[in-house]
């Protein structure tokens, strides 16, 4: 059986379950306190991730895949949640960048700070201003391409939505108003209505 090297808190974590929900694939989850550092220790490091966070996907030949968005790339291989056409799975692989890039460090992080208790430094005060004003900017890229898209990648569910949706249905824990994206709003709950899902 696969494991999953795990916390709950972590929306990360979170893409990867609800796609092995979906696809009804039996695992075992493995939880680490990252608060109290479980996943900084040597051990870890050493035999998990060097990197030194969750999720990562243990196989059963004993393989260990980090980076949440390579994981789900790797469970939807050859499923409907991964187009099979180059040009869909590079449309695929575009929205997972974005996600990573644009959307998670400025939508998750300030959820992370407030639901983690982290101290609220004036650099991080600071730092707050413009990642809620760059949250706001990848959501109202989502809104733009939902105006007219039912779904991220060729007009279907896919795992590039699976990664956009992990953070933006919480993105109100992280102080973002969801009001003025009515098309994000949707598509949010198209996405819990996809057959298979776990909150």
């Amino acid at each position: 059986m696969i494991r999953l090297h795990d916390n709950l808190s972590s929306g990360n974590g979170y893409k990867v379950r609800l796609l092995l929900a979906q696809l009804g694939v039996a695992y075992e989850r493995i939880e680490y306190d990252i608060d109290r550092g479980e996943t900084r220790t040597p051990e870890f490091l050493r035999g998990i991730n060097a990197n030194g966070r969750v999720p990562v996907l243990e196989t059963e030949g004993g393989e260990f895949l980090p980076e949440s968005n390579a994981i789900i790339f790797f469970l939807a291989e050859g499923t409907s949640y991964l187009p099979d056409d180059p040009m869909g799975r590079a449309r695929v692989l575009s929205w997972l960048f974005f996600e990573q890039y644009s959307h998670e460090p400025n939508v998750a992080t300030p959820r992370f700070w407030a639901t983690h208790g982290i101290e609220m430094t004036e650099e991080r005060r600071i730092s707050l201003r413009q990642k809620r004003e760059l949250g706001r900017a990848a959501l109202g890229v989502m809104e733009g391409h939902l105006a007219e898209n039912d779904f991220f990648v060729g007009g279907r569910y896919t795992i590039a939505d699976v990664a956009l949706y992990a953070y933006t249905h919480v993105a109100p824990e992280g102080g973002f108003d969801l009001e003025p994206y009515p098309f994000v709003r949707a598509w949010i709950r198209r996405v819990a209505s996809q057959p298979g899902y776990v909150p």
